[in-house]
């Protein structure tokens, strides 16, 4: 089963808190993709960063993941599935659009979504949720 990656990997990496390359090979043969909104949240990471240095880091480090990894485009058939599953959710159980969108894609696809998000991504219906 393929995986649709969340952000929250990525910070996580950043921070010295998840091996990402051990983390590929527990998953070897499957494939990885990004939602579009995901590369998006990536790349205000670049904009956002505190330093130079930092900026320049995540720049390099953003680009490369984008250029390994399909990103996958928030499209008509996503938008059904988004729709549908917001429509499901009860109100008081609403998670961040982001978040939805990267659950719709992952729904899509027939894929899980790999995050580190233990909260937001179990509340949508008939995703699978795979934290690392």
């Amino acid at each position: 089963m393929g995986r649709v990656i969340d952000s929250t990997l990525f910070v996580a990496a950043e921070r010295g808190q998840l091996d990402l390359p051990r983390l590929r090979r527990r998953h070897a043969g499957e494939p990885f993709v990004l939602a579009a909104i995901t590369a998006s949240e990536l790349l205000e990471g670049v904009h956002r960063a505190d330093t130079e240095a930092r900026r320049i880091g995540r720049e390099a480090f953003v680009e490369n993941l984008l250029r390994a990894l399909r990103v996958i485009p928030f499209d008509l058939t996503i938008a059904h599935v988004h729709a549908r599953l917001r429509a499901r959710m009860p109100r008081n159980r609403q998670i961040g659009a982001h978040d939805l969108m990267i659950g719709a894609t992952a729904v899509a696809l027939g894929y899980a979504v790999l995050t580190r998000d233990r909260r937001s991504f179990p509340r949508i219906p008939g995703l699978r949720v795979d934290v690392a």
